[in-house]
């Protein structure tokens, strides 16, 4: 189930970011979304007879939270701006390769199948950048593989972080990881919108329910009980699912270098994970 979340509603996501700057600038739309779900998450747990968090896990949650929704979620939501939500989801897919190289980081010794599926996953960003939407687009490109570096380095890490124990671990990193987002929303001299659309208000409540206490909580505890790798297998997938949407939903036209792209970033991240099983 967890596995299940990851994977089609954060598929989904893309295209609800989308949806929901139609009226929200992006840093305040992201800050919104996961402030909210994080003071929600909080209580809860708090009722249910949770602890709160010790000082030093208070501080590994914000590590995390830093670099998963902030410098993660928060890139992808300024990057499209000008690129498609297919688009988007495709460039994060490369969590795994990147997954893969900061595992090295902690001891975890590279295959030469892994190599193999890096450097397949590498020639498909190559692919993108050279004939897809992000041709000539250097700024976006780097943006996005920012993006996915720090959701990967982050969620690696996390393994190695004291942190709060169950969803109180999810709750402590969507809040600090929002309030940083609003933090920069205020920097950049973001407002808050005139007129807030019906399409916007439901992609962001899709965002704080779905996206949020529901699938980002799933992904915490398949970082916990599984593989960074396993974890985020749902990059495997979301790609596929953002496409379908975005054309479905959005009539979002994806070029055929972009579809070749797809295909051989994800052949790529397919090699490092069946790698990394066999090796377990």
């Amino acid at each position: 189930m967890a596995l299940f979340c990851t994977y089609f509603i954060w598929g989904s996501t893309y295209l609800a970011i989308r949806f929901g700057m139609e009226s929200f600038p992006p840093f305040l739309m992201a800050g919104l979304r996961f402030t909210v779900a994080g003071v929600i998450l909080y209580g809860v747990m708090r009722y249910l007879g949770s602890q709160n968090p010790t000082r030093r896990q208070w501080l590994g949650a914000s590590a995390v939270g830093l670099l998963l929704p902030a410098l993660g979620n928060g890139t992808v939501c300024y990057v499209q701006q000008t690129i498609s939500s297919s688009v988007a989801a495709l460039s994060i897919a490369t969590a795994p390769i990147w997954m893969a190289i900061f595992s090295s980081l902690w001891g975890h010794k590279i295959t030469t199948k892994e190599w193999l599926g890096i450097g397949i996953g590498l020639v498909g960003i190559v692919l993108l950048n050279v004939g897809g939407t992000l041709h000539g687009d250097l700024t976006s490109a780097l943006l996005l593989i920012f993006a996915a570096a720090s959701w990967s380095f982050g969620s690696v890490w996390s393994k190695h972080l004291a942190m709060p124990q169950g969803l109180m671990a999810s709750a402590t990193q969507m809040l600090v990881g929002g309030l940083a987002l609003l933090l920069m929303s205020a920097l950049q001299g973001e407002a808050w919108p005139q007129s807030i659309s019906q399409k916007s208000w439901v992609a962001m409540l899709f965002l704080i329910v779905l996206g949020s206490l529901v699938a980002y909580s799933a992904y915490q505890y398949l970082i916990k009980t599984v593989r960074p790798l396993v974890a985020s297998s749902n990059t495997f997938v979301n790609p596929v699912v953002a496409f379908a949407v975005g054309i479905w939903l959005a009539n979002e036209h994806v070029t055929r270098m972009e579809f070749i792209a797809l295909a051989v970033i994800l052949v790529g991240v397919f090699l490092v994970l069946s790698a990394m099983q066999k090796a377990d």
